[in-house]
């Protein structure tokens, strides 16, 4: 078998592909996003997005791993590691070195949310070692998205709270988002015996619930720091029911991960309204 490294040179579009490449991108991005507007300067917001890819890198493959049988019986398309093209060991391989590069880059960022970002990490790992196949599967996604933020805001100095609005919109997020994942492959899943809540829900409850957890998290960005919400912060609002109506109705179509691509762009958004308006810092100095 040849050596890891030649493995990794040798098939980069199958690593690309098998780390689920849009989510890891998406969340890495917003966490970036987070650091700048929050005030973690440019070193700082490289430590947290060098972090957090890692993190999410070792979260998809792992998940590509655990899920390679199943993908290969379902005959789902993109998969390197159901289609032997990355082999086995080396993925189990790079899983493990990405996580133990996100636990030492996130210590640059402080213990306190170093300890936060592990949670987020074990709480993600859970999910793909087989929480997702329970009613609980919501509870992954919750718990991750939550802390994504409070990695972030504990990395300031002094390691202070993060407000409880972003962390609650985090969640609501991470949930919206678990729920589209997944309606497209609900019957693929439930003939190999993975049955999370999207699956119990149903296709039509389950992109109803997304839509109004998507809706509640904008809302809370939008009114959750204090003081009067500036006309730049409350535009998300109109924005976010378009992008995720228009990303609801195209992921009607068999197989169309749409609606799941409408909450990454609505999160990154949210984010970059973050940023655009000062919002971060300026709840950070407040609560100095």
């Amino acid at each position: 078998m040849r050596h890891f490294s030649d493995v990794v040179s040798a098939r980069p579009v199958a690593w690309a592909a098998a780390c689920h490449p849009l989510p890891t991108a998406a969340v890495t991005l917003v966490a970036a996003g987070l650091a700048a507007a929050f005030g973690r300067g440019a070193a700082g917001t490289a430590a947290v997005a060098a972090a957090v890819l890692a993190g999410q890198l070792s979260v998809g493959w792992l998940n590509d791993l655990l899920d390679a049988d199943r993908d290969a019986l379902a005959g789902r398309p993109g998969k390197p590691v159901a289609d032997g093209r990355l082999p086995r060991p080396a993925v189990r391989t790079a899983v493990v070195t990405a996580a133990v590069l996100a636990v030492v880059l996130s210590l640059l960022s402080g213990p306190a949310a170093t300890a936060a970002h592990l949670l987020a990490l074990v709480s993600a790992w859970s999910y793909d070692l087989g929480v997702k196949a329970t009613r609980w599967s919501l509870v992954p996604y919750a718990v991750s998205f939550g802390l994504l933020p409070a990695f972030v805001v504990l990395g300031l100095p002094g390691a202070p709270l993060p407000p409880w609005w972003l962390v609650a919109a985090g969640a609501l997020l991470g949930c919206a988002a678990h729920f589209l994942n997944v309606l497209p492959d609900l019957a693929d899943d439930a003939a190999s015996g993975v049955r999370g809540l999207p699956h119990r829900l149903g296709a039509d409850r389950g992109r109803a619930a997304a839509g109004v957890l998507v809706l509640a998290a904008s809302a809370l960005l939008v009114l959750g720091p204090p003081g009067t919400a500036p006309g730049g912060r409350l535009a998300v609002l109109p924005a976010a029911v378009l992008i995720v109506g228009a990303g609801l109705l195209a992921g009607r179509r068999p197989g169309s991960r749409a609606a799941f691509h409408a909450v990454l762009l609505v999160a990154v958004a949210d984010v970059g309204l973050l940023l655009w308006t000062g919002t971060g810092t300026a709840v950070t100095a407040g609560a100095e």
